[in-house]
């Protein structure tokens, strides 16, 4: 159970019941402009005192890392204007403000994914609300196979890159008129998982006695919602991927796009299947009860990450 300790459940307006929602966009080609990008941000800072610098996104499974946070606001995904919601079992569907060993953090409980019928564009929508809501540094988790022969489940990869392959498609939450008070219109790249942070959390995994359980790798965002062919699997091997998953890409593309420092990390929550003979498959309740399993190391790792964010963060 959430802790609610000195918190509450702000729904719409700040009275129980009353739902948020007040318009529809109306452009599909300006379908979260700036402006509307403010209001939801605006929304959200009129009914909490916090100012949070960090921002988080638990990915499924480890939504107990929202939990962990004490003196939260708690809004709902239904009562915030012109959020989807979210459809996917391990994924609570609401926006946490709170203290995570008393540092200020804004936390997703639950993202967006494409193969819920959203574009990337909306998927991506909750960084722009946060970099808008004063988050300047996100902290990203996610549940992923490991195509890396050396990894475990339940080992922990510090993502350095990623395979844009939905990008390469042509599938890109930048697509169209670029606001520039979001970013620039050919935003690099080659720095979007920050190295100090990834450094940083190298040293805690030593602190905490697991550094034999994390890794560094590459990681890629198919569409889903199916898992992939051994031939697929294959082939992201001789890629160079380590871990596969369907999220967080279009995320960090976003923040970066926005000026966002970006730490992310993957819980391997199965191993991928290249044999056909083999009988095991993936599924989704497996990936939701090794999160439940490694939570709490996934929520320690994160706690300290922040911490040392808050410590250094200008």
């Amino acid at each position: 159970m959430t802790n609610t300790t000195n918190g509450k459940v702000i729904n719409g307006n700040g009275t129980n019941g009353t739902n948020g929602r007040s318009r529809s966009p109306q452009k599909p080609e300006e379908l979260y402009p700036y402006d509307l990008i403010k209001e939801i941000a605006d929304h959200l800072l009129e009914r909490t005192e916090y100012r949070p610098k960090i921002g988080i996104i638990c990915g499924s499974g480890l939504g107990t890392l929202a939990e962990s946070l004490t003196d939260v606001d708690i809004f709902d995904y239904e009562n915030i204007p012109y959020f989807p919601s979210t459809t996917v079992e391990g994924h609570a569907g609401r926006m946490v403000f709170g203290k995570l060993r008393g540092v200020p953090v804004m936390c997703m409980q639950g993202r967006f994914h494409y193969y819920e019928g959203h574009s990337l564009e909306k998927c991506s929508m909750p960084i722009r609300v946060m970099k808008l809501s004063g988050v300047s540094h996100l902290i990203i988790t996610n549940a992923a196979g490991g195509l890396n022969p050396i990894y475990n489940v339940g080992d922990i990869v510090v993502i350095k890159d990623h395979l844009n392959l939905m990008g390469m498609a042509g599938l890109n939450p930048l697509l169209g008129p670029n606001d520039p008070r979001f970013g620039p219109r050919f935003p690099a790249m080659n720095h979007a998982y920050n190295p100090e942070l990834r450094l940083i959390a190298k040293r805690i995994a030593k602190e905490m006695g697991i550094e034999k359980e994390v890794h560094e790798g590459v990681y890629t965002c198919l569409a889903g919602p199916n898992y992939e062919t051994p031939a697929e699997l294959r082939a992201l091997k001789t890629l160079g991927v380590d871990a596969v998953g369907m999220s967080t890409v279009h995320e960090v593309v976003t923040a970066k796009h926005c000026n966002m420092t970006v730490f992310a990390i993957s819980l391997i929550t199965n191993k991928c299947v290249f044999d056909y003979d083999k009988e095991e498959e993936a599924c989704h309740e497996e990936v939701v009860e090794v999160g439940k399993i490694r939570q709490r190391v996934l929520c320690d790792l994160v706690e300290r990450m922040s911490s040392d964010i808050d410590k250094n963060a200008a």
